[in-house]
């Protein structure tokens, strides 16, 4: 009998690699002006929302630099850099696990504390949007991540136990919220996010390449303990 009742993934940094042009659209435009922007400095703010976070960046290099460009320009050259850097292509793996879970009719879902007006689009463009039977965002829930809230709505909209769901992720307040909601977690860390603190997650793996159905399945039916690099043992 298959444990497997539903994927539900997280978004940027997992599905699509944005967490890359988003980091180097402030990046770059700091370093014109003789400023770090450390990843350091960057990578406790992935994972969780917060409003008028560019903003923030800006006036952060405003007080640092007399250098700082108008307002305006720096948001409008922070687009066209993402923009520029924005990969067309789903990340590592994951066009491959769709199409196995779609094959076997086990139902896929986003779950991602961004806004719906960024993820559809975005998943759309991708070429990848009709493989989610749901995508449930930050902006639809009363609450982001690390709350369990759109790991719950997802698994909801999908009619399936959270006890029986696999969610994939690749931040601290994204385990967080997965394990919350009573999911079994699967880590894929980003570069950006190698140094959170994923040790809530049940299995850590490189890519998404590396994962297969029976290897989700295996997850839940096993007793799941710390985080085991690479999977466990056949």
């Amino acid at each position: 009998m298959v444990s497997l009742a539903a994927v539900i993934f997280d978004f940027d940094g997992v599905v699509l690699d944005s967490e890359t042009p988003e980091y180097e659209s402030h990046r770059r435009q700091y370093e014109r002006c003789g400023v770090p922007l450390t990843i350091a400095d960057w990578c406790d703010a992935i994972g969780l929302w917060t409003e008028g976070h560019d903003d923030r960046r800006f006036d952060a290099l405003s007080s640092r630099s007399a250098n700082a460009p108008p307002r305006d320009d720096y948001h409008a050259e922070r687009r066209r850099i993402f923009e520029a850097l924005l990969p067309l292509q789903p990340m590592r793996g994951i066009r491959e696990l769709l199409t196995a879970l779609d094959e076997a009719g086990v139902p896929a879902a986003i779950a991602s504390t961004s806004p719906a007006d960024w993820v559809v689009p975005a998943a759309e463009r991708i070429g990848i949007r009709r493989r989610f039977t749901a995508i449930v965002t930050g902006d639809l829930v009363a609450r982001r991540k690390p709350a369990p809230d759109v790991y719950l709505e997802a698994a909801r909209q999908l009619g399936v136990d959270p006890s029986r769901t696999v969610a994939i992720e690749d931040s601290a307040p994204g385990v967080a919220a997965a394990r919350a909601a009573g999911m079994a977690v699967v880590a894929i860390p980003h570069w950006l996010t190698e140094t959170h603190d994923l040790t809530g997650a049940h299995l850590l793996v490189r890519h998404a390449g590396e994962l297969t159905l029976e290897r989700l399945d295996r997850l839940l039916r096993e007793d799941v303990g710390p985080p085991v690099r690479g999977g466990r043992a056949d």
